[in-house]
């Protein structure tokens, strides 16, 4: 049986698709774990939040898409900003399970809520009239709004860790995490700086939500579909590093779409092989450091 050159590419680029959402999702909780070290199961909730703010807004406001792109994050990274500031953090110094506990909880009602509201059907968002169609580039056929999507996402994850590796607020990030009190002592304000980078990492989620409501539908559910595996990301790309969050996610898009080509039966298990061969061999994670 030979290969289908069209259905492969296709593939691929389901994966690439949706190793752009896994990016963007894994970059937010390894900023928020690795700056923080804070363990955020609320993550897939955001994303959900933010699919649903673009939604509502556009049913309600009249917020097209692409003001929903800028106003939709800062209000998901407000969202984070006033759960950080009253629920995380009077137990930040605890044990991480905790925190887990308590976003794991906070996305439930997040869940429960949205469920509530508006049901179980998916809700539709339409894909904005200047990014639809698609080219033809002969050995495939590439959707616009999917080309976007990737274009967008990787243009936010570079960013992300260019401004955290390479730049002195990300010095400053890092300095806060190893040594907070001697960074106090400079005049950094750490307390607002850690409030603001955990509303950064959420933000990231919105952002992947808004880019996701126009290919999927609108639910509630979207966020814990998508969670458990963006967590798998995470661990084999290294807990905390962010170039690893990035390409892992990435990575295991491309590794999900072709297997769904070559071997559909094991496509929603591979990334969790993946996950348990990595461990074995390295537990920190293909990017991470050694405790």
């Amino acid at each position: 049986m030979g290969i289908n050159l069209f259905a492969l590419m296709g593939q691929l680029l389901v994966g690439l698709i949706n190793g752009s959402f896994y990016a963007l999702l894994a970059l937010g909780l390894a900023i928020i774990f690795g700056l923080l070290r804070i363990i955020n199961f609320a993550q897939g909730a955001m994303y959900m939040l933010g699919a649903f703010c673009a939604w509502l807004g556009l049913q309600y406001l009249n917020m097209n898409y692409w003001l929903a792109l800028i106003v939709v994050p800062v209000v998901v990274g407000l969202v984070g900003i006033l759960m950080e500031r009253f629920l995380v953090r009077p137990i930040a110094q605890q044990d991480h399970l905790y925190s887990l506990l308590l976003t794991f909880g906070i996305a439930l009602m997040l869940q429960g809520t949205f469920n509530h509201l508006f049901g179980s059907s998916g809700q539709s968002y339409a894909i904005p009239a200047a990014l639809q169609g698609g080219f033809n580039l002969g050995f495939m056929y590439l959707p616009m709004y999917r080309g976007w999507i990737i274009l967008v996402s990787l243009v936010v994850c570079f960013g992300a860790w260019w401004t955290i590796e390479k730049t002195r607020l990300g010095a400053y990030l890092r300095a806060g995490t190893e040594n907070p009190k001697l960074l106090q002592g400079f005049g950094v304000n750490v307390p607002l700086m850690i409030t603001l980078t955990f509303g950064f990492g959420v933000g990231l989620a919105g952002l992947a939500g808004v880019l996701a409501a126009p290919v999927y539908s609108v639910s509630a559910d979207m966020g814990s579909n998508i969670l458990i595996v963006v967590f798998a990301i995470v661990v084999i790309g290294g807990m905390g590093s962010i170039g690893g969050a990035i390409l892992t996610g990435i990575g295991m898009g491309v590794v999900e779409g072709l297997t769904k080509y070559f071997y559909p039966e094991a496509s929603t298990t591979v990334i969790f092989m993946v996950m348990v061969l990595v461990l074995l061999m390295k537990p920190a994670g293909l990017f991470g450091k050694e405790a």
